[in-house]
């Protein structure tokens, strides 16, 4: 309990104790004086009644207040969570966008890889194809000229072409 709920219960119980110990003097009967009229009413009766009916104002007043809060506090969380919910809903949407979008960068990353393999693909057999051509031409300039100089040499010696030709072994 709160410290304010025990003041007050305490206040409670010793005014009633106080009022129970001396109900003598609160009931004796005095003339009070309304204005416009004098009665005769016990006056310590009269201050008991007026104290417990704002005791009950003051409770009902504080019961309200409170049911009131109850209330307001059950609407704004009720309103976080609805907020909470489309915060993480849209969270979850910025999520997935996210996750579309990295794949649809990935796969244009694979795309280009691919595209670029290709190329390079391409690129390696026409080289290799060049490089084959090249190879080939430089075998036929080299067999031209060794043809060449065996002529030569045969020309100048006047060796048959074919005795040289089985004395040594054919050039690859």
């Amino acid at each position: 309990m709160r410290i304010r709920t025990i003041v007050l219960i305490l206040a409670i119980v010793l005014i009633a104790g106080f009022a129970a110990l001396n109900m003598d003097e609160f009931t004796r009967t005095s003339v009070l004086s309304l204005g416009y009229t004098t009665v005769q009413i016990p006056l310590g009766l009269v201050m008991l009644v007026l104290l417990a009916t704002l005791l009950l104002v003051f409770l009902a007043t504080t019961l309200y207040i409170q049911s009131t809060h109850l209330l307001e506090m059950r609407q704004s969380t009720r309103a976080l969570t609805a907020q909470r919910e489309l915060a993480d809903k849209a969270e979850a949407s910025r999520f997935t966008e996210l996750r579309q979008y990295l794949e649809a960068q990935a796969l244009a990353a694979q795309q280009r890889e691919a595209a670029q393999a290709t190329v390079l693909a391409e690129r390696l057999a026409q080289n290799q194809q060049l490089i084959t051509s090249k190879i080939e031409q430089s075998g036929n300039t080299l067999a031209a000229y060794i043809g060449e100089l065996e002529d030569r040499l045969e020309k100048r010696d006047g060796v048959p072409s074919g005795a040289r030709h089985t004395d040594t072994p054919p050039l690859r």
